[in-house]
């Protein structure tokens, strides 16, 4: 690993050395012969690029020799690729007319291709996408994915479920490097806002040959939002204002790039108050608010590219228990969590001749605190009727209504620091293998400060080494790789709360993995899939040490010390078809778990609780995605889009996997106009979201019945001498359905999701 660092640290020092090349072009209309204006020219893997001027011509500065992938993409254009080999003289570019919607560039997977050309199937979203379909947060805007959906505990806690695996299953990666906070947690959101995030990238099925352990159940990957175009100065305002939460959110960006460094900052803000039901009742103690802060600066040159980056977040959220008397207050009541996290990631890449270096490091620091009920004082009541109609119920549950006392100790306090490596080297091509070679790693230490202790001081070491590799022919595509991965982990005893000693753990956790796909395609109509794929998860703290009552879920857990890792084997099959009118897939999967870790009661109870440990036993996943989206041409403005997602997970016992998420069909109607004199890229959607009864529930829970939600939205984007407006306006929800999602937290409880919200949104962008 030193060598590995050293050697990169001397080619870093010696960029200067290599030469400076300069490539210019033309892009033109396939069919017209006219020139393309304003289209994207981008080496993704040098992640250099132009814009092409009224003339259809670019020119891209400070390029390595080398051969790299360029990629052309344009609104109303199939995106285009070609390999360039630098130097080079000008090139002339043909794109193809097409009603399909621009393709972007995959992070996620190595070799950063279009989808169309990935052999690993991704789904990708804009986050300006999701929001304006009416996401309330980040978690909430993933739902709007197919096979992927949210576990919640009301609006400010939620995390990602891919094809019903959550939670240590799940990888969330931002900045380039994975996020370490605590997931372990079913009460444990993101702690990311969506605000100065790009794009979101969903990889469903295990990952681990690119990302090591956790990654059994898929992959999110977040993208940053990108530097200001060179040589130009970006500012941006944007605020959102939420009907259901009396809510509200401002974001200030400015960002300014010269021709080597690059800079970037945003601050965010926002306070929701507790969220009200179908049934016209506020479910106390959802309220939450979030402070965000994201900077970075960037340099590039010939042969050297590098990106610091910097989030700090500051979440405060209350922990729902029950529905008591209505309030529009913002600051939580106890209990409620303050968690502080800090994310800092440095990428570096060097650029060699065919050939490149790739060192991504990154430092996390989550301290996250939870207050339990100590001091109690009233707090006003927003409505007089709901004042005599609760009045009792008040007087009851006065400690409820009342925020924090300054200075209060927290019950529970956690400091968890993470260091993490990735250095990978790109080989130089041989033919038309493309083929990449790494070492990542993670050091961790978990502290505990409060009184109440939930997992013990802990020291995690891991590594993996890896190597994977692309063969390109013309109608097919073959990947595969293998992986070795060892984690290591070291706790301290503790006593628990009745003085009982929870001895140390000494386990190491070995795993070999490997994936191999295929892909077949025709002239991009028509492409076909498969991939197979191991990954592993190695347990976690909880799951190892527990000894308690966990109060979030009423119950007492023990933990096994002596468990294995959870192993898994998943076959996936996806089938695509497009032309000018119509896009259509199918995607299935089945997924084979060995060791799958659950929680089993014993009989017992301990202080009137339940008593769960922790056993294994094998599981299967199975189901999939079907979609279509219809553009019929030349009505390119129309959009039909519908989609129907399932899946089912079972233990070899016969019995449920818990919080598998229920059937659903989602049918979009959207019509969108680029052009206007005045309002530009105007657009309007209604949607109808069928969920079905899930009857099929794990032996802790109870069957949930199904139920629709319709939601619509409209906006606009306005020219104003040199920056834009953008307006828009969604509802959620729109019919005030009262319903209870089998993913949420609060559902045995009979605490119902929110009810009808509008979220009106403004952005001006300089």
């Amino acid at each position: 690993m030193q060598k590995f660092i050293l050697l990169t640290l001397l080619l870093a020092v010696n960029t200067l050395l290599y030469s400076q090349n300069e490539l210019t072009g033309k892009v033109q209309n396939s069919e017209t012969g006219e020139p393309v204006f304003s289209a994207s020219v981008y080496f993704p893997e040098l992640e250099k690029g132009s814009m092409t001027d009224e003339e259809g011509n670019f020119t891209i500065t400070d390029l390595p020799n080398g051969s790299y992938k360029l990629v052309v993409s344009s609104i109303g254009f199939a995106s285009y690729t070609t390999e360039v080999t630098l130097p080079s003289q000008a090139i002339s570019i043909d794109v193809v007319p097409s009603a399909i919607e621009m393709e972007e560039v995959i992070v996620s997977t190595p070799f950063h291709q279009l989808q169309s050309e990935n052999v690993m199937k991704v789904e990708r979203e804009n986050i300006s996408e999701l929001n304006r379909k009416g996401a309330v947060t980040l978690s909430d805007g993933i739902t709007q994915i197919a096979g992927v959906e949210s576990l919640t505990t009301g609006l400010g806690i939620g995390k990602p479920v891919i094809r019903g695996l959550s939670s240590n299953r799940v990888l969330v990666y931002t900045q380039g490097i994975r996020l370490e906070n605590q997931q372990y947690g079913d009460e444990h959101g993101l702690g990311i806002n969506s605000k100065g995030i790009g794009s979101v990238e969903v990889i469903k099925g295990p990952a681990s040959l690119l990302y090591g352990s956790d990654a059994i159940g898929g992959v999110m990957y977040l993208n940053p939002e990108p530097y200001a175009s060179p040589n130009t100065t970006n500012f941006e305002l944007e605020g959102d204002v939420f009907g259901n939460t009396n809510g509200y959110q401002g974001s200030l960006m400015a960002k300014t790039s010269g021709d080597r460094f690059k800079f970037l900052a945003r601050g965010s803000y926002a306070a929701h108050s507790d969220y009200e039901t179908g049934d016209g009742e506020r479910v106390t103690n959802t309220r939450f608010n979030e402070e965000d802060l994201k900077a970075g600066i960037g340099f590039q040159q010939t042969n050297y590219k590098g990106d610091l980056r910097y989030n700090f977040n500051r979440s405060e959220i209350g922990i729902p228990e029950e529905i008591g008397p209505n309030s529009l207050e913002k600051d939580p009541l106890e209990p409620y969590q303050l968690i502080d996290n800090h994310v800092l990631s440095l990428d570096n890449r060097i650029y060699l001749n065919n050939s490149s270096f790739d060192l991504k490091l990154g430092y996390q620091f989550n301290n996250r605190q939870e207050f339990e009920d100590h001091h109690h004082e009233d707090e006003h009541d927003e409505h007089d009727e709901h004042e005599e109609e609760h009045g009792e119920h008040e007087e009851e549950h006065g400690e409820h209504e009342e925020g924090h006392e300054e200075g209060e100790a927290a019950s529970l306090e956690m400091h968890l620091e993470t260091f993490n490596y990735n250095l990978k080297y790109n080989l130089p091509k041989i033919g038309n293998f493309e083929t990449i070679a790494g070492i990542q790693g993670m050091y961790q230490t978990n502290e505990n400060f409060g009184e109440e202790i939930l997992i013990p001081d802990a020291r995690t070491v891991d590594y993996g080494i890896f190597a994977t590799t692309h063969y390109h022919l013309e109608k097919w595509d073959f990947q595969g790789g293998l992986r070795f991965d060892n984690r290591k982990l070291d706790t301290q005893a503790y006593l628990t709360e009745d003085g009982s000693q929870v001895d140390e753990v000494n386990r190491n956790f070995n795993s070999f993995n490997g994936a191999f796909g295929a892909k077949f395609h025709v002239d991009q109509k028509f492409i076909a899939r498969l991939n197979l794929a191991t990954g592993f998860r190695a347990p976690n703290l909880s799951e190892l040490t527990s000894d308690g009552t966990h109060h979030g879920t009423n119950r007492y857990e023990i933990g096994n010390p002596d468990l294995d890792n959870e192993q898994n084997f998943q076959v996936d099959l996806a089938v695509e078809w497009r032309n000018r009118h119509i896009e259509a897939f199918v995607n299935v999967f089945n997924n084979a778990v060995n060791d799958y870790i659950f929680l089993n009661p014993t009989g017992e109870s301990i202080d009137g609780d339940p008593v769960f440990n922790y056993v294994q036993e094998d599981a299967n996943l199975y189901g999939g995605e079907v979609g279509f989206h219809l553009h019929p041409h030349p009505l390119d403005w129309l959009h039909l889009e519908s989609s129907f997602e399932t899946v089912t997970g079972k233990l070899d016992n016969g019995g449920y996997l818990p919080l598998i998420p229920a059937n659903s069909l989602t049918n979009t109607f959207r019509v969108e106009f680029d052009k206007g004199s005045i309002l530009t890229n105007k657009y309007a959607f209604i949607r109808l979201r069928n969920v079905f009864d899930q009857d099929n529930p794990g032996q802790f829970e109870t069957a949930t019945p199904g139920y629709a939600l319709l939601g619509a939205g409209i906006g606009t984007q306005v020219a104003l001498n040199g920056s834009t407006l953008n307006l828009r306006i969604n509802g959620n929800n729109l019919l005030n359905k009262s319903y209870i999602s089998h993913l949420s937290r609060l559902k045995p409880d009979g605490i119902q999701n929110i009810g009808r919200n509008f979220i009106f949104s403004v952005s001006w962008s300089l």
